[in-house]
């Protein structure tokens, strides 16, 4: 959706309201991702939805775009808070987001935009964050194309564990590559692909990672807001699937000590006529990938808690992981942030820097204004990197902790109009303020476990 808030044509709902008259469908669920990139809305009758919400919308208080991950209703969001009442956002269902979901029982889910009293999208939500980069590229003829790489863990049920911290994983040894799975793992594998492709986006591969109970999807390249729309759905399939199959599907970044789970953008741009902007003639990088490139290591520092929202973020960043620890850049080289991957017309950049806990939309919305701050501004990136990124003292390094990501926002390059608004900036700064306060206070396990043995 545009600056504008765009108006649904009354035939891009006439699959789903045949799939309502016949009885295939009779739960819609109308959602927006919220700043955790979560889905919530409203489960509604079907016929109900055809009549009155997908050309007349909905509402939805406002806090939901202005929550923590425990859905706490919080001070210092100018979107919404006791001095503003709580009051609601209107939901405009995008036509162009409909799905059948094939894991739950004739029902089919819709995105919505959010929209303000002025009758404008909200700023601040993460569709129209991304959006905005979109219509962006859209203004300098470019369209970009992307596909997420994200990795999870899944582990068996502990039923006696109410808060699931004593997990089994589904297997506990490095299986990267593995062909030999357990059984409960290949059905697990087959339900997901088969549900995916019953959406209309089938997966690029599956497969096992060296962490234990680690699995990583790749997804093919194609529109970012549907990727990133998609990936919601993708997750919310893993955790029903897994949850009918006895486990638990895990996407922090940092699921267990020395274990890094990450959600990698692969990213191509094409010009007005299809070409691909990043391909390379000869063997050389275009002028555009390393302005490209240029661009997110002059951005990327600054826009942590786009990327990496969590106190447990950080915890990913750890040599040796595979998780970038440094902001350099190299051909086919996984110790960088940005690796350049792909020869000629396939060459692409793959940013390193999100996990699997993070916003899709932010990433994505980060990731294509940081592009086009160099592609605007010509960036030359340094030299590529070669060998290991992950020990060198002289290169930028990547922030350790949710506070030094919150103190280097302010001192972004990017001009405020281009992504942070003074709205988007402050919402989500004050995010990561209530976010370390729920840390700073609070007693872990950890806490527990060293100051007994201290005793």
């Amino acid at each position: 959706m545009s600056e504008t808030a765009r108006q649904p044509e009354a035939s891009d709902f006439v699959a789903l309201c045949d799939l309502v008259d016949r009885g295939a469908v009779d739960t819609v669920m109308l959602a927006v991702p919220d700043m955790q990139g979560r889905l919530r809305g409203k489960r509604l009758d079907a016929n109900h939805f055809v009549d009155r919400v997908a050309f007349g919308g909905s509402d939805m208080c406002a806090y939901v775009l202005a929550t923590d991950i425990d859905n706490r209703a919080l001070d210092g969001f100018t979107l919404s808070s006791a001095d503003t009442g709580y009051g609601d956002v209107s939901l405009l269902p995008d036509p162009d987001a409909v799905y059948r979901l094939a894991w739950m029982r004739r029902t089919a889910l819709v995105f919505a935009d959010a929209i303000g009293h002025d009758g404008g999208p909200v700023g601040v939500a993460p569709r129209q964050i991304l959006q905005r980069q979109l219509d962006r590229l859209a203004a300098r003829g470019i369209t970009a194309q992307v596909g997420l790489e994200t990795e999870f863990v899944l582990s068996y049920t502990d039923a006696t564990d109410l808060h699931h911290r004593a997990r089994r994983p589904v297997f506990d040894r490095n299986l990267d590559f593995a062909l030999d799975h357990p059984r409960v793992l290949t059905r697990f594998f087959e339900d997901l692909q088969e549900c995916l492709a019953g959406m209309g986006w089938p997966v690029e591969a599956i497969k096992t990672e060296g962490g234990r109970g680690q699995v990583e999807v790749t997804f093919p390249h194609g529109n970012p807001l549907r990727a990133a729309d998609l990936h919601l759905l993708f997750q919310h399939a893993a955790r029903t699937l897994a949850e009918r199959a006895g486990l638990v599907a895990n996407f922090m970044a940092a699921p267990a000590t020395g274990t890094g789970s990450s959600c990698h953008i692969h990213l191509s741009l094409l010009d007005g006529d299809g070409v691909p902007l990043f391909a390379e003639t000869e063997g050389r990088m275009p002028d555009a990938a390393r302005h490209a490139v240029g661009g997110l290591l002059d951005t990327m520092p600054h826009l942590g808690l786009l990327y990496a929202p969590t106190v447990n973020s950080y915890k990913r960043y750890v040599p040796g992981t595979f998780a970038p620890t440094t902001f350099t850049w190299g051909r086919d080289n996984r110790t960088c942030a940005i690796r350049v991957v792909g020869r000629g017309e396939t060459l692409h950049l793959e940013n390193r820097l999100p996990g699997a806990d993070t916003n899709p939309y932010l990433a994505l919305a980060a990731t294509l204004a940081a592009v086009l701050a160099g592609l605007d501004h010509k960036s030359q990136p340094p030299q590529p990197y070669i060998g290991s990124a992950f020990d060198d003292p002289e290169a930028p390094p990547v922030p350790g902790s949710l506070q030094e990501a919150l103190d280097a926002l302010p001192n972004c390059p990017l001009p405020a109009q281009d992504l942070l608004t003074a709205d988007v900036a402050a919402h989500y700064a004050t995010a990561a303020g209530h976010e370390l306060d729920v840390h700073r206070i609070t007693v872990t396990d950890l806490d527990l476990d060293r100051g007994l043995a201290a005793t």
